[in-house]
């Protein structure tokens, strides 16, 4: 059964004093992961919003030690963090349980920039967890369009709307054969606790991805985020499920979309609420572009059933 929300730990590392916006989809999804991480962690930054929301230096608004590194050096450098742990609790130099890696790390530096290490460290099976906090652009330095933007979206370097689809990043993981990988879904905060808490008790590379709809970047109301969030889920454009050791389980809506108990609901509403594809909404290519995501995510979830059956 899924944790209420209620009954998640009251531990808390998003501290008081940040620069994030007002209700940054990132900075509620840490939140959560500090529940399920518990205090004794380190997390590993590339440039993003994260950092920037960090505060100013030496103090954290972030209650973990946070090592800030270059953006293309995630996989690198926390499989490089986990290695001298590893020796120091060797050597006897380092008392207790040993801290759990993490990295905290942006579409930009997993789906592009980052990639190369991330794949490196995947395929090795280094030991610790990475989590990628989506919000489908490169939103802390401008909103530029990233290989997680969906086809459509306007950013500042694709303003009439990007044109090629989105890379399928949880399924290239997969295909790396790891021990554990998980999408969620801020509109499911109990889900995405409990896949932490997983990632948590497993051993080597595990990889974790959760849908962060940034207001600003996306043009929607900020109350909203929630909302938008699980219409994402509810029309498929956020696919839900975990796999451990490939093994495939789905999380609902999702596992009844894959079953086919259910349909996914029409992408419509998700993408009228959103400013960033206002422009290709617009006259005649209103149905393409709504016919268009529809068919994207008939695709997905068709890959999905081919990885489950194997």
């Amino acid at each position: 059964m899924t944790t209420a929300i209620k009954n998640l730990p009251r531990d808390e590392i998003v501290m008081a004093g940040n620069g994030a916006c007002g209700g940054c989809p990132a900075t509620a999804a840490l939140r959560i992961v500090g529940k399920a991480f518990g205090p004794n962690a380190i997390c590993l930054m590339t440039p993003s919003c994260s950092v920037a929301s960090i505060g100013l230096l030496p103090k954290s608004s972030f209650n973990y030690p946070i090592l800030n590194i270059c953006f293309a050096a995630a996989g690198s450098s926390a499989a490089g963090m986990e290695y001298a742990l590893e020796s120091l609790q060797k050597k006897g130099r380092l008392s207790g349980e040993k801290p759990l890696v993490f990295t905290w790390i942006g579409d930009g530096g997993t789906y592009d920039i980052g990639f190369q290490a991330l794949s490196a460290a995947a395929e090795r099976n280094d030991d610790f967890i990475h989590i990628c906090y989506n919000n489908e652009a490169y939103s802390n330095t401008g909103v530029q369009r990233s290989g997680a933007t969906p086809r459509f979206a306007a950013t500042t370097t694709t303003p009439t709307g990007k044109q090629v689809e989105k890379k399928n990043m949880p399924l290239l993981m997969l295909d790396h054969h790891i021990p554990y990988l998980a999408t969620a879904s801020l509109a499911n905060p109990g889900d995405f606790y409990d896949k932490l808490i997983k990632a948590k008790n497993s051993k080597g590379f595990r990889y974790i991805e959760i849908l962060a709809p940034c207001y600003t970047g996306w043009k929607f109301a900020a109350e909203d985020m929630i909302n938008i969030s699980r219409k994402a889920v509810n029309c498929g454009a956020w696919l839900l499920f975990e796999a451990e050791n490939g093994k495939i389980e789905f999380t609902n809506p999702t596992r009844k979309f894959v079953e086919g108990a259910a349909s996914p609901e029409s992408p419509a509403e998700y993408l009228s609420m959103q400013g960033r594809f206002s422009a290709a909404l617009k006259g005649e290519n209103r149905d393409q572009v709504i016919n268009s995501m529809a068919s994207q995510i008939a695709d997905d979830l068709q890959s999905l059933r081919r990885y489950s059956a194997n």
